[in-house]
């Protein structure tokens, strides 16, 4: 089918950016059609950058081109900070342009949190309105728009996917950091993610290892958290063992980040806010041990797959870190649990047919058991995905229609 996203995309630097380039890299493979609908600094296949986040005209710069584009579905990916002033209410109006034109609309929320304050439910129940399905990444989400708007029926829960990956070798030595045990904090300053608790005890791990080092791997996005980013900045000059952090900075492009992620005996994720994190997926990805903080998605996460470790307070982060930098058996175990679990579940060759069996219960077909057909030039050939199982669908899903491929 022809699929039509509306969203961030890369360079422009944005998790929701990264997601839908995966999402959408595999759904080609899967032999459909699919264009990008972006910001101003996207760049890519089929992509369009049309629109600036701020414009007052920016849903019928959207809109307008992308129904040249003649989708059978269009898919937006929301994030409240994504679609202009008023907490993105300019997305309402987009998707109401959709229904208008006769153009399914299905809408995946990334940042539904348990608690949703007053902007945040008068923005979402309208989206849940007019939008033909919503997706979701986990069932608490799910669980807190029943809450707060009744019927769900229409909600899917899809979790974050994960790219299918072995670590890049020597990447310790790629960093100079061989022979240490490494501790890291990875992703953009921001006062949610809790950066500054692990600088506060780590003298505590450096009392207990002597090898061990903390790698803060973090990037400023704009001019966004720059008190916080002068304070973090200043608790890491005046720590008592500033001398065993080792600070990187730059871009971080795809592979950049894979080296760096790769150089990890774990990575602490102490998020004190936060619906789902790109970041864990990206640890998955490469079967580093997550340490993280007792967020719904998080506990989720960890529950179902046994891949990382909750902690509720500094103490319990200070023992969870240590005993995976110490013990190479539990260290193992854990690396082995994420890699089953993307490999059976959260790899996004599974996550991209669980979407098209979305799209299709929302695409009408005119001509009964119309086919569609799409064979992509030999220059845009790409390596065939393994099959996934039967996906499994989440309670209250619904019944999943396999109408056409």
């Amino acid at each position: 089918m022809r699929i039509g996203f509306v969203s961030t995309y890369p360079p422009i630097e944005c998790g929701i950016a990264t997601y839908t380039e995966a999402l959408n890299g595999v759904l080609r493979r899967l032999r459909n059609e699919t264009f990008v609908i972006s910001p101003f600094g996207a760049q890519g296949r089929e992509v369009f950058p049309v629109y600036q986040p701020d414009s007052p005209t920016l849903s019928a710069d959207i809109f307008n081109t992308s129904v040249r584009m003649t989708p059978d579905v269009v898919h937006v990916q929301h994030e409240f900070g994504l679609f202009g002033a008023m907490r993105g209410v300019a997305v309402c109006e987009l998707i109401l342009r959709y229904r208008l034109a006769g153009i399914p609309v299905v809408t995946t929320l990334h940042s539904v949190y348990p608690k949703l304050d007053d902007d945040e439910q008068i923005i979402l129940r309208n989206i849940l309105a007019e939008s033909d399905a919503v997706i979701v990444h986990e069932d608490f989400q799910k669980e807190t728009l029943s809450r707060y708007f009744g019927s769900t029926d229409h909600v899917h829960v899809i979790e974050h996917g994960v790219r299918e990956m072995s670590p890049i070798p020597r990447a310790k030595e790629k960093l100079g950091l061989s022979g240490r045990k490494v501790i890291m904090l990875c992703g953009y300053f921001r006062p949610s993610k809790g950066f500054h608790r692990v600088i506060d005890f780590f003298p505590e791990i450096c009392r207990r290892d002597p090898d061990a080092v903390l790698v803060v791997a973090g990037k400023i996005r704009g001019i966004e958290a720059r008190e916080y980013q002068r304070q973090l900045f200043t608790q890491l000059n005046d720590s008592s063992m500033v001398d065993r952090i080792v600070f990187l900075r730059g871009q971080f492009p795809q592979y950049t980040l894979d080296t760096i992620l790769s150089a990890a005996d774990c990575v602490v994720l102490p998020y004190e806010k936060g619906s789902q994190s790109g970041m864990l997926a990206q640890c998955f990805a490469l079967q580093r041990p997550a340490v993280v903080s007792p967020l719904p998605a998080f506990q989720a996460l960890v529950d179902r797959s046994g891949g990382g470790v909750v902690c509720q307070s500094d103490a319990e982060y200070v023992e969870s870190v240590l005993r995976i930098l110490n013990d190479q058996t539990y260290r193992r175990q854990l690396q082995e649990n994420m890699q089953r679990y993307v490999q059976e579940h959260s790899a996004w060759r599974h996550i991209a047919r669980r979407h098209i069996e979305v799209y299709q219960q929302v695409v009408t077909v005119p001509y009964g058991k119309g086919r569609y057909v799409y064979f992509p030039e030999p220059s845009e050939q790409l390596p065939t995905l393994p099959p996934s199982p039967p996906p499994e669908v989440s309670s209250g899903a619904g019944m999943l229609r396999m109408a056409w491929d």
